[in-house]
């Protein structure tokens, strides 16, 4: 695995979705092995959807003891639980309320407050129930066609070194407010996976792995875990433009 991490190609989006549901599956068993519990933040996106659709699913749906799986969000726009533009929603309605997990054990980001508080009490959660450093079992993410993942977009330096875990942002791009994890929160997880597919990606994925290190401009490129492993699962058509393949 290079620094930039380990890239999987799969054959089309279908299997990108089957790999993350997989993925999702085997940390979990890992954790749950290890600590007891499984913490995982998702993302939202097409490709997650499908993803969580699998696992709500038999075989998948059964491979977990869902009690124990803690569910938080990397990001949220700053819109009721019933937008359509939720990520809480639609992670609710692709699996989390077709799996016997506990209420209690989904966290969501609080997107109808005031975005600031919305970003401090979802830290405040998080420092009480992840231990200290907070490290997440899993962390997914997509990639946005200008680079962005999570709500860390590009036009500024991400901030790396704060103390902060949590931080409301004003996408310019869509004028409204995000509450999303930072890139601290993000590199502390054990695991961090990408899931990437279609042609619309390539050439972003190109710059972004092989391209010169510019996280201003293309803020995917923050994420290094600290001592997790990173993975990129893309389709053939997402990596169409990449002159290193595996």
């Amino acid at each position: 695995m290079s620094e930039r991490g380990d890239v999987r190609i799969f054959s089309d989006s279908e299997a990108v979705a089957a790999a993350v549901a997989d993925l999702f599956i085997d940390v979990a068993q890992t954790a749950l092995a290890d600590r007891g519990t499984f913490r995982v933040a998702l993302s939202g996106g097409n490709t997650p959807r499908r993803a969580y659709q699998l696992l709500a699913e038999e075989p998948r749906r059964l491979a977990l003891p869902w009690t124990d799986v803690f569910v938080y969000f990397g990001d949220e726009r700053c819109v009721p639980p019933e937008d359509e533009l939720s990520n809480y929603r639609m992670a609710s309605k692709a699996f989390l309320d077709s799996v016997p997990i506990p209420h209690a054990n989904v966290h969501r980001i609080r997107g109808e407050a005031d975005p600031g508080v919305a970003a401090n009490n979802y830290a405040s959660i998080i420092r009480t129930d992840l231990a200290d450093p907070p490290r997440f079992d899993l962390v997914l993410l997509g990639l946005g066609p200008d680079g962005h993942t999570a709500s860390l977009f590009p036009g500024s330096p991400p901030d790396l070194h704060d103390s902060v875990l949590v931080r409301a942002v004003f996408a310019e791009s869509q004028a409204m407010w995000r509450v999303t994890m930072t890139p601290k929160l993000i590199n502390l997880a054990r695991t961090v996976a990408f899931a990437v597919e279609g042609t619309e990606k390539a050439e972003i994925l190109a710059k972004v792995l092989e391209g010169p290190v510019d996280p201003t401009t293309y803020p995917a490129q923050v994420v290094r875990p600290s001592s997790g492993r990173l993975l990129w699962l893309v389709d053939h058509l997402a990596a169409g433009l990449l002159h290193q393949k595996t």
